[in-house]
């Protein structure tokens, strides 16, 4: 009875290893996809940038201009983090493509 349980797991458990092999749809799908977030992401990082530039900080404590400085260059650089990332995501998945066609055509 153990033996038939354990053969049904590796049966399950093989049939969700399989991942399907990839094809320039799937990857030029992904690419359109992360580079609409990379454009949007850009966007956000610059208007971020503009609203810190534009807004002067109201205090003469030395300390708290120092966190508030250090505040606003973590959030524009996370805020750039994502934006390069996603960036070469799409490059990755569209060079992908690119390879998987050429692949393809010489098969």
């Amino acid at each position: 009875m153990k033996n038939s349980d354990s053969q049904s797991q590796n049966i399950n458990q093989n049939s969700e290893n399989i991942k399907p092999a990839p094809t320039p749809i799937r990857c030029l799908s992904g690419a359109s996809i992360s580079g609409v977030l990379a454009f949007a992401l850009y966007f956000l990082t610059s208007a971020i940038a503009t609203a810190f530039a534009n807004t002067p900080l109201s205090t003469n404590n030395m300390f708290a201009i120092k966190i508030s400085i250090a505040v606003r260059t973590l959030v524009v650089g996370i805020s750039a983090l994502g934006t390069g990332i996603f960036s070469l995501v799409t490059l990755g998945l569209i060079a992908l493509a690119i390879q998987l066609t050429l692949k393809k055509t010489t098969s």
